[in-house]
């Protein structure tokens, strides 16, 4: 089910938006919801990151490195 909300940006934010619906050929919704998404799946994945972190660094993985290591 899809819902309506309504956001303000600053006018030079809605100039740019405009230009690249006019660029992409693609709607202002289209873009803000992808970028919505992008931007809530960043947030899962930064926590996810900053969980696993803590569990690597209790067992001394601290780099890429010491990953490969361990996989090797």
């Amino acid at each position: 089910m899809r819902q309506t909300i309504t956001i303000s940006i600053p006018e030079e934010v809605k100039e740019e938006l405009d230009a690249l619906t006019e660029q992409e050929g693609i709607s202002r919704s289209d873009i803000v919801r992808e970028s919505l998404r992008d931007y809530l799946f960043f947030l899962k994945f930064r926590n996810l990151r900053a969980k696993l972190m803590a569990k690597a660094e209790a067992r001394g993985i601290y780099t890429d490195e010491d990953v490969f290591d361990r996989v090797s």
